[in-house]
């Protein structure tokens, strides 16, 4: 099975159903360069186009909260 991550990912599953992949740790560093890269994009979008002030930040939350049941 370690051998065959070299070539392509591993499917893991549990009673029939998947529960996990298993990459090789190239295909894993590669993976969380591009995550940053994104992660930060995001960043410099959000600092081009300025920030919630404090009532802004409040009304957002007191909306997701509304959406959001209570389990």
């Amino acid at each position: 099975m370690v051998e065959g991550l070299k070539v392509e990912p591993v499917l893991v599953e549990k009673s029939g159903r998947p529960v996990a992949v298993i990459v090789s740790y190239e295909d894993y560093v590669r993976f969380q360069k591009f995550e940053d890269a994104w992660w930060g994009e995001q960043a410099r979008q959000a600092t081009a186009e300025g920030f919630m002030d404090e009532k802004e930040t409040a009304s957002w939350i007191a909306e997701r909260m509304k959406e959001t049941p209570y389990v």
